[in-house]
């Protein structure tokens, strides 16, 4: 059907959790309002959004494949015939052979300690939001607010070394539910800004740091930043432009190891400005005597 969840989403009935997190995330990137600001986009975001809300969770997902609630997460009412076909009363009517089982199913739960309605109840709805951080509050975590489109707002713990795309769940945070049914939660996909020099590869953090011709020959120390401050790094005599660094431990925390990457930092070597006569005339008499091509 039209608004079936998995045709929306573009994956088939037997897709695994992960494919569907991964169609629904692409399909957010391309149709997101703050992409793609058409009223094509913003219909089918919508729809892809309740989709989502409907398999991408696995309790609501069983319900959905079982017939107990349609595409929009609304509980199907069981359709009851008659027992027997083609059983009809002398005025042409169908007859209701067993009353008792149709009253059973129908009122199952009632009248039964703590509830009258428990048979009916349905969990709320998902909500869905996105929240941009910085590059370092990824890192290091963070706490950070964000506002309900009805003003209210929703403070949550990043955690350290949450990434980019990830989605943060909050139990209970959702919609509330449906004749005493538990409420949904709220999910915010985690959007991470761009660094102007840290850059993120799996736990490690990778750098670029300039150092001087007389460093890259003689050895030195130079200073270096790193996620949680500026440290001395030491670099051997004779280093290579392009020649990576490691700084053990400086890199990202990994929540689920315990583990913490590594900072690798590649350095590259900056000439001066102005190359004066004096250094000219020592790499031109050292050239003569060491002679050597990098190119072999």
């Amino acid at each position: 059907m039209a608004d079936d969840p998995y045709e929306i989403l573009g994956v088939p009935r037997g897709a695994t959790d992960d494919q569907i997190r991964r169609a629904y995330l692409k399909l957010v990137k391309e149709l997101h309002p703050d992409v793609n600001p058409s009223k094509t986009a913003e219909e089918r975001f919508k729809k892809v959004t309740a989709a989502h809300d409907i398999v991408g969770d696995p309790d609501r997902r069983r319900q959905f494949d079982a017939g107990e609630i349609d595409a929009s997460g609304e509980p199907r009412r069981p359709a009851y015939r008659p027992q027997g076909a083609g059983a009809r009363s002398r005025g042409g009517g169908p007859i209701f052979e067993d009353f008792g089982d149709v009253f059973s199913d129908l009122f199952s739960g009632m009248g039964r300690g703590g509830g009258g309605r428990a048979g009916f109840s349905t969990k709320g709805r998902d909500v869905r939001y996105t929240l941009d951080v910085d590059f370092l509050e990824a890192v290091q975590g963070a706490k950070k607010r964000v506002t309900l489109p009805d003003n209210g707002v929703l403070d949550l713990a990043v955690p350290e070394g949450v990434s980019d795309g990830q989605i943060l769940r909050l139990r209970g945070r959702g919609e509330p539910g449906v004749a005493g049914g538990e409420s949904g939660d709220a999910l915010v996909e985690i959007r991470v800004r761009p660094h102007r020099d840290f850059r993120r590869e799996g736990d490690d953090i990778l750098i670029e740091v300039p150092i001087t011709i007389d460093e890259a020959v003689l050895g030195g120390k130079v200073e270096v930043p790193t996620a949680s401050g500026r440290v001395q790094l030491t670099i051997p005599k004779g280093t290579s432009s392009g020649q990576v660094l490691r700084l053990k431990g400086k890199g990202i925390r990994n929540a689920a190891t315990g583990a913490t990457g590594d900072e690798l930092v590649t350095v590259r070597i900056v000439l001066p400005d102005t190359i004066d006569d004096s250094l000219s005339y020592f790499l031109t008499e050292w050239r003569q005597k060491h002679k050597y091509d990098p190119r072999k």
